[in-house]
C-alpha cells in the first residue's frame, strides 16, 4: 500500500469519530428543563416573502419557543428541502424530562415525528400536546449553520413566524397553528429569525 492510502483510512477514522462526537445525543439529567408553552399570535394578512428557489412564503403568526431536541433530520431532496432542510422533533413541559423521554424510542422519517412506548410514562395526550415535529425555514446562513449542528437533548430558544408555503410547481404545505393536533398538516412551518442553543 502505497504512503498515502495508508493514512486514508485512520483520517477517515478521526472524521468518523469527530462527527459522531458532534451528532450524539447530549445526557441529561431527570427534570422538567423547557417548562413553558410556546407563544403564538396571530398575524394579519400580510405580503408574501420570497424565500428564494420560486418559493414564497405566507406568515401566520409570531412565534417563539423554549424547547428540548428530542431529534433532529436532514432533508435534500423532497418538495421542502430548497426551503425547510431541516426538521426538529421538540418537546415541552414534561417531555422535556429525561424521566420520560427515555422511556419512549423517537425517531424522525418522511417529514413526520414518530414515537412509541412499551409503557406510557405520561398520558398519550400529553406526549402529543407538548412534543411536536417542526419544519425549519432559516432565515439566513448562519441560522441554517446553526439548525445542522444541533444534537438531540439541547435545549434551545427560537424566534420567528409561523408559515405557509408555496412551491414552484404549485404545491405547496400549510403550517398547523395548534399544539394539540396529530398527524399529517399537524406540523408547524417556522421561518425561524432567531435561535440560540441554552446551557444547564
Amino acid at each position: 500500500m502505497s504512503g498515502w492510502k495508508a493514512w486514508l483510512l485512520p483520517i477517515a477514522a478521526v472524521i468518523a469519530g469527530v462527527q459522531w462526537a458532534s451528532s450524539r445525543p447530549l445526557e441529561r439529567r431527570p427534570g422538567v428543563i423547557a417548562p413553558d408553552e410556546p407563544l403564538q399570535v396571530e398575524l394579519e394578512a400580510g405580503a408574501a416573502i420570497d424565500a428564494g428557489h420560486d418559493y414564497r412564503l405566507t406568515p401566520r403568526a409570531q412565534f417563539s419557543a423554549t424547547v428540548r431536541v428530542l431529534a433532529r433530520e436532514r432533508y435534500f431532496i423532497d418538495a421542502l428541502a430548497p426551503v425547510a432542510p431541516v426538521d426538529l422533533a421538540v418537546g415541552w413541559g414534561r417531555m422535556s424530562d429525561s424521566a420520560v423521554i427515555d422511556a419512549l424510542e423517537i425517531s424522525q422519517s418522511a417529514r413526520f415525528y414518530h414515537w412509541r412506548a412499551d409503557a406510557l410514562p405520561i398520558p398519550r395526550k400529553e406526549v402529543e400536546t407538548h412534543s411536536a415535529n417542526w419544519h425549519m425555514v432559516p432565515a439566513n446562513t448562519g441560522i441554517a449553520r446553526k439548525l445542522r449542528r444541533l444534537r438531540a437533548g439541547e435545549v434551545v430558544r427560537l424566534g420567528g413566524r409561523l408559515v405557509d408555503v408555496a412551491g414552484p410547481d404549485g404545491g405547496g404545505a400549510r403550517t398547523s397553528l395548534r399544539r394539540d393536533d396529530t398527524g399529517a398538516g399537524a406540523c408547524e412551518i417556522i421561518l425561524v429569525d432567531s435561535l440560540e442553543t441554552l446551557a444547564g
